[in-house]
């Protein structure tokens, strides 16, 4: 199927590695030319080449947290490839604990970084978006149902799920889509580092993959390719919508 990726530019933030990195090579792999942005300059610049350079894939070394970043990659976006037709906003996951062993400071500090970093980044690229544009916040499962330990992203997931599904109300008239996508488990460094706070890695990422109806953890290429296609064309009847990609581990509707 024709996804009608070809030539479209796409920004996609924390995606230096993992579930952005993933997206970023199925677009491209589609057509699509990619402005991605990391911490990390040289994971950036190790994307980028993966990616197949400059005709292909540009690399900003940014963060969400500095209200300056969506601006930058808006622009990085125009000025190297003259157009923008969406994004995929994620930021990395929160400190593990339980909601109420954070402190006042992490719990700002959260705030401060996926959801307002997230909302700064869906706004100031909306509004840079021609109709049939398309944006698609990386969330969680846990904006569904609580996962133990996470208490962070328990408490704000579901809040930015209901803003993407307010902003995709008041953005719908002029053809700009807004959705999310609910990952569940995937082989990123990400729940690698969390498999290791255990302890016991391989136990516990068996016990992981032994809770999935589909039994294994999947694989980052499996959500790429999904989130690719919601920001095309051909998902083009498709907002304020969430869109687990999670192996059936959610148990609600």
């Amino acid at each position: 199927m024709d996804l009608g990726l070809a030539d479209r530019v796409y920004i996609l933030t924390g995606a230096s590695r993992g579930l952005g990195f993933a997206t970023a090579q199925a677009l491209v792999a589609d057509g699509a030319r990619v402005v991605i942005s990391s911490r990390s300059a040289d994971h950036v610049s190790e994307a980028v080449e993966e990616l197949g350079g400059a005709a292909h894939a540009v690399g900003v070394t940014a963060d969400l947290s500095d209200p300056a970043t969506p601006r930058e990659l808006v622009d990085t976006a125009q000025e190297h490839f003259g157009r923008l037709d969406g994004a995929l906003i994620s930021v990395g996951g929160p400190t593990p604990g339980t909601a109420a062993s954070m402190s006042d400071d992490q719990w700002r500090d959260a705030f401060d970084t996926i959801f307002v970093g997230s909302m700064r980044a869906v706004r100031t690229v909306a509004a840079a978006l021609p109709e049939g544009g398309a944006i698609a916040l990386v969330l969680s499962t846990s904006a569904k149902t609580p996962l133990a330990g996470l208490g962070l992203s328990n408490g704000l997931r579901p809040g930015l799920a209901m803003a993407a599904k307010d902003m995709a109300d008041e953005f719908a008239p002029r053809g700009v889509r807004v959705l999310s996508v609910l990952p569940g488990r995937f082989m990123t460094d990400r729940n690698r580092e969390l498999f290791a706070a255990t302890g016991d890695p391989a136990t516990a990422a068996a016990e992981a993959a032994a809770a999935i109806p589909l039994r294994r953890i999947g694989e980052p290429p499996e959500f790429g390719r999904v989130a690719a296609f919601l920001l095309s064309p051909a998902a083009g009847y498709m907002t304020g919508t969430a869109v687990a990609v999670d192996g059936g581990s959610l148990r609600t509707l």
